[in-house]
């Protein structure tokens, strides 16, 4: 049984590193999407932000009434009493910045892994300031602005890119591979010569299985080998190991898609069809290419459904915003869950062969 299995797994294995479309669109093609959005996509525009005012902050109360109209329209301004609570909400990236007014000091506190957001709430303050500087015109200015970063300094753009394009990466690979397999084998009849022989359904889903985490592991070290180069400049939190057992899961939950996919197909082209259909828009639903801090509610609420949703969110915590592993747990229990109930359903709807 053993040498069954894993002969099945050497066979999956060396058919996924011949095949050169599969190497390209489950390794390369995700990649491209990294080093280009890495690169490029930097400065990007914002909408209206959120931002938290601790205790009073005149700055914000003094302005003309028409400069509080124009203020209003780029950033939605809440009024909080309790700073580290406050500051938690910047690092969870539930709110751009947090500013706080000492005397004629004014301090922000941002999060670098938005830098969208940061730079919006930089120029806006920057703009008060000097506004009320000039006001002040023949005295020493009044006010000054403190920008203190709530992570390490060292972050970059790449931090908050790569856990998102590794999600999608993952949920691509282990989807169309297991669909394909399936498929592929039905078609070609090697199903129903394996299940002549002296090999256990376990052995064949165990060795794909198999392949498929160890594909998803070598995605992951290709991914932060690369956005870790100098041009990047990704640096890992503290708990970045726990990234693996999440890619692990991560993993199982699109291996059950593309099983219940290759399960209902009959053709391999069908099959790309149901992956491609699930999987794309998941992934910008999920924030894979883009935040969704600025989409409507009740898209971010429907994006809770998706698994790849969680997994992007669980990445993003032990790998950019340094949480404990035990944050993530819940979104561990989430796709392990998932990944139960749809190979349950895949089981009952999979099909020996066509006829």
């Amino acid at each position: 049984m053993t040498s069954g299995f894993l002969s099945l797994a050497k066979a999956m294995l060396k058919g996924f590193v011949r095949d050169r479309a599969a190497l390209f669109f489950t390794v390369l093609f995700p990649l491209m999407f990294l080093v280009l959005f890495g690169g490029l996509f930097k400065d990007q525009g914002s909408a209206r932000v959120e931002v938290l005012a601790v205790g009073q902050v005149a700055l914000f109360d003094q302005v003309p009434v028409d400069v509080r109209a124009q203020l209003d329209r780029v950033f939605e301004i809440t009024s909080v009493d309790d700073l580290d609570a406050a500051l938690r909400s910047v690092r969870d990236g539930d709110v751009a910045a947090v500013v706080e007014q000492h005397g004629d000091r004014v301090v922000a506190h941002y999060s670098a892994a938005d830098a969208v957001r940061a730079g919006t709430v930089r120029s806006v303050l920057d703009s008060l300031i000097e506004r009320a500087n000039l006001a002040a015109a023949g005295v020493t200015p009044r006010f000054g602005l403190e920008l203190t970063q709530v992570e390490d300094r060292s972050m970059t753009t790449i931090q908050y890119m790569t856990p998102g394009l590794l999600g999608w990466a993952i949920a691509t690979g282990a989807t169309f591979a297991a669909a394909a397999t399936l498929v592929t084998w039905r078609q070609k009849r090697l199903l129903r010569r394996l299940r002549l022989a002296p090999i256990g359904t376990s052995s064949i889903v165990g060795a794909r299985v198999l392949v498929s985490l160890g594909v998803a592991l070598v995605q992951t070290a290709i991914f932060i080998g690369v956005a870790s180069l100098p041009y990047f400049g990704l640096r890992l939190a503290d708990s970045w190991w726990m990234a693996i057992p999440l890619v692990l899961l991560g993993t199982l939950a699109f291996l059950s898609i593309g099983l219940l996919a290759g399960a209902i197909a009959k053709t391999q082209e069908a099959a790309n069809v149901m992956v491609n259909l699930v999987v794309l828009p998941m992934a910008f639903l999920s924030g894979s290419f883009f935040p969704l801090d600025n989409a409507p509610g009740w898209l971010r609420t429907v994006a809770q459904i998706f698994p790849l949703r969680h997994l992007n969110t669980a990445m993003l915590d032990v790998l950019v915003r340094g949480k404990g592993p035990a944050s993530v747990l819940p979104q561990m229990a989430l796709l392990a869950g998932f990944a139960v109930v749809l190979s349950a359903i895949a089981v009952r709807a999979f099909r020996w062969d066509d006829v």
